[in-house]
This record gives C-alpha cells, structure tokens and sequence, in this order.
C-alpha cells in the first residue's frame, strides 16, 4: 500500500522535485500506514488524477493527518510543477488533514500573499477558494529548502468526493459543449470552423463574430483576433475569452454596434492537448507553444502553425485591417488584470499603442494601468505579441493580457478581491466592450435602451448569460436548503 512512503526517502529525489518517480497521475490510490495490512477502512483516503485536466503524480503518508503531494510534471518537460487538480474520497466524518504540496518549481507564489486552492464536493458543486487562514506557503527544511505549499481541511460528509485544484479548471470539454450550445442557436452572426487539429487529434477551433455582411470578400474589414490557453494550466484565460464571446453574441446594443463595425476572430484554446492532460505551461510534447511563434512546426506544433498561417494570410489580404491582437493568459505572482505591449522605435506608435490599455482601466475595476508594460525582453522573444508585432505593420497593436490567478484590488482599496469565475467572464466583457470606446462608436449607441443593459451587464451578471439562470438557481437553491459552506 505504500509501506516505504515517509520522508526520510524524499532525499532520493532528484532537484526536479522527483519527477523521474511521476511518470503519470494517481489512479484511485489508496494511502494507507505504512505497514498495514487490515481491510480499508473510512478514512484511508482514496486520491485520484486520472481525468481530464488532473495532475497528481505521488502521494507519501506522513501521519495519519498529514501527507506530502507531489506535483505531475508537464508531460515530456520536468521543469514546470504548479497545475494541480485531484479528488479525494473515502474519507471519515471530521477527518481533519494537513495537505503539503511539496515540489512548485516556482519560488515566487500568489499563496504569499493570501490566495488559496479551490475546493468543490459532490453536494456542493460549485468551486469555493479556502479560508486564506487555512493555507501556508514556506521554504521546507524537509524539502532542501524547497517552497511548499501546505492547506489545511475538514471533511464534513463522508459520501462527498472532494475535489482540489490550483485555480477553476476550464477543460476542453467544457469548451467542446460550451460551443456546440452556442453552434445550437444558430445565429447568423457566428461561424465555427474547425481550423486545425492537435497532435492527439484535438479541435482546434476558430470562432468568426460579425455582421454577416462582412463576410463579403470585397468588403474592406476590420479585424480584431484574440488567442487563449497557449499556457494550459492557466484556466482564467478561458474564462475571460468566454466572458468576451459572451458579450459579443449577445443582443446587448453594445455588442451590435461592434458587430457592425469590426470581425473578431477568436482562437479559445491554443494548447488542447496540454489542457486535457492536466500540464501547466506546455504541450504533449514538452513544448512552451508561447516561445515557438517564429518558426512553428507543423507536426510538432501544429495548432500555432496553424493560427500563424491565418494570420500571415489575412495581413497579406489588402481588404483586410488586422488592427489587434490580443493573447490571454494567468499571472502566478502578480494582482488584477494588467497588459504587456511592445516598444517601437517610432514615439508616436508608442503612444497609439498605450491607448487601448487606458481605455480598457476606464471600464474595468479590476485592470491596473500602473501594472502594463511595454517592453523587448529577449525572453519574450518567440511569444505572439513579440512576434506578431514585429511582423504586422504600425497600424496593428498586439497585446498579451494578464490577470492574477488569485485578486485585484480596485482604487482606494487595500483588501484584494479573489476573483471568481464570473469575475473573469466580467473583465473579458468588458474588454469587449472597450472596443466601442477605442473605435469612438458610442455616438451610434441608444442611450435610452442600454441604461438597463450596461448595469446588468458589467456588475458580474451579464444579461447574455440568462440562458443560465438555470445555474444560477441551482445555487441559490442549495442555499435554500443549507448547503454549508466550506
């Protein structure tokens, strides 16, 4: 059962944090004393990985309140350990335990400054963070001095299977289903295509939001591309992307108006495979897509060669403005959303460019001008804004947006925010929304017919969401009916 699990044999491990031990997820492993021999009992936890976007890779029984989990590297690349996501079940009422996660391949950590894992259970399904008070992020003497991140928790329902995970998983299902609802509605001002495939034969899918008559190959067009999830583990990114899709397809005056005006492309998940497979920052096989830009493969990294080759294609179009370009990713150490943009040796375009950054801290809370950056790290060098802003020409503007994997804080204020998954659909509507702001179309917008539109809009309840109420309900609900809380 793991009878030679203690920490003394953690000094065996390589500096990766022990990868070469985790060459997979745990598969309903039972952690047991080192030892026995007896039939289970409640309260030898069952641990489990092995689905869709998991990453576990070892457990070691310390005590029978206290266990060490190890982080799963990236599949084919042992330097990134942060993604994690696993249940636990067969636990005992009242069963209080010590989780340490013992191998972060990074130093610097949110969980410094007040964020927490998030947890959800079979009763209670929508995802919680954990009381800040519970969580502790330290060196460890145990650990060569490595930072561990330990949480501490008390099961309440022994037939509940609890679920953890660094942030909100966003999966590639929950993707797949989210547009095949949106494919149901049949609107005429939406069009998915299926651009390419992953190396494990994933979707890789392109979605086209504009008044139809755009679609008029002899019609000069405005386009705006937005990429999410080049970085898998960095699940926020897709809940702004779905945020921005939302808006953009809803009946709000706002999202008509743009319709009318401008072509968003919008590339939702870049890195499929990577996502599926429960990595942090890479593909299957061990490639950081986001470093790869100048020259991709086609066979090694086929969903970037194929968005490289649309946008190389459109450039080349003479009816076709590429005027953004935006890539969303997660912050590990950083709050609030933020941008980074390039530096150009021409001032004015400079300055062009730091125009829809300003824009946007207008309309979001939560997004901080003082954080953006404009910079030419050699680093970066690969990643889609540099490239793509080498490549396009001094009308186009490319961005990476960023947002903290843990709060914000607003003007004034010194208490952070957690952001919830609302709170990311809420900054990426209202990056949609910015566009209206940026291209001076306001005068086209009927003021009488959106006073009621922007308050339901941008306060987190977006009235393109009310084909969920049934969602909503099933919360309120549970509250009805005492669902305890974490």
């Amino acid at each position: 059962m793991m009878e030679e699990n203690s920490r003394e044999h953690l000094d065996t491990d390589n500096e990766a944090g022990g990868e070469d031990a985790l060459v997979g997820n745990v598969n309903k492993l039972m952690v047991t004393p080192p030892g026995y021999t007896g039939p289970p009992k409640k309260g030898h936890v069952i641990f489990d990985a092995c689905f869709e976007s998991g990453n576990l890779g070892r457990v070691d029984y310390i005590s029978e309140f206290e266990f060490d989990l190890f982080i799963r590297p990236d599949t084919c690349n042992p330097r990134f350990r942060v993604w994690f996501n696993f249940t636990v079940e067969n636990v005992r009422e009242t069963q209080r335990v010590i989780f340490n996660i013992v191998n972060f391949s990074k130093t610097k950590s949110l969980y410094r400054d007040g964020m927490s894992p998030v947890v959800k259970s079979t009763s209670r399904p929508k995802w919680q963070r954990l009381p800040a008070k519970n969580v502790y992020y330290y060196r460890c003497p145990d650990h060569r001095r490595n930072y561990v991140m330990s949480f501490a928790f008390c099961f309440d329902r022994e037939d509940d299977v609890y679920q953890f995970a660094y942030c909100y998983p966003y999966t590639y299902s929950r993707l797949q289903h989210y547009l095949a609802s949106l494919e149901r509605r049949n609107l005429d001002y939406l069009q998915r295509e299926q651009l390419g495939l992953s190396v494990q034969q994933r979707r890789l899918d392109l979605l086209t939001i504009t008044n139809p008559a755009h679609l008029n190959q002899e019609r000069e067009k405005r386009v705006v591309f937005l990429t999410a999830r080049v970085h898998p583990g960095e699940s926020p990114a897709s809940f702004i992307c779905q945020g921005v899709i939302d808006f953009l397809v809803s009946q709000h005056p706002i999202a008509q108006v743009l319709r009318d005006h401008v072509v968003f492309k919008i590339v939702p998940m870049l890195n499929p495979d990577g996502v599926y497979l429960g990595n942090y920052r890479c593909s299957l096989m061990g490639f950081d897509l986001n470093r790869h830009w100048q020259d991709p493969s086609p066979w090694a990294h086929p969903t970037l060669h194929a968005v490289k080759q649309l946008i190389v294609q459109m450039n080349q179009d003479p009816k076709v403005s590429l005027e953004f370009y935006i890539d969303v990713h997660a912050h590990s150490t950083m709050m609030n959303g933020f941008m980074y943009g390039n530096v150009f040796e021409e001032e004015e375009r400079g300055q062009r460019q730091a125009v829809f950054p300003r824009l946007l801290c207008q309309n979001a809370p939560d997004f901080s001008l003082s954080s953006t950056t404009f910079n030419r790290d050699l680093v970066k060098a690969g990643t889609g804004r540099r490239f793509l802003g080498g490549l396009l020409d001094d009308t186009s503007y490319c961005y990476t947006l960023e947002v903290s994997f843990y709060s914000y804080l607003t003007a004034g204020s010194t208490s952070p925010v957690p952001y919830t998954e609302d709170g990311y659909m809420k900054l990426g509507r209202n990056v949609a929304r910015t566009f209206l702001d940026y291209y001076k179309l306001n005068n086209l917008i009927d003021e009488s017919k959106t006073s009621g539109h922007i308050n339901s809009t941008f306060d987190g309840t977006s009235a393109s969401h009310q084909g969920n109420k049934s969602g909503n309900g099933k919360v309120k609900s549970d509250r009805k009916h005492g669902a305890r809380d974490f």
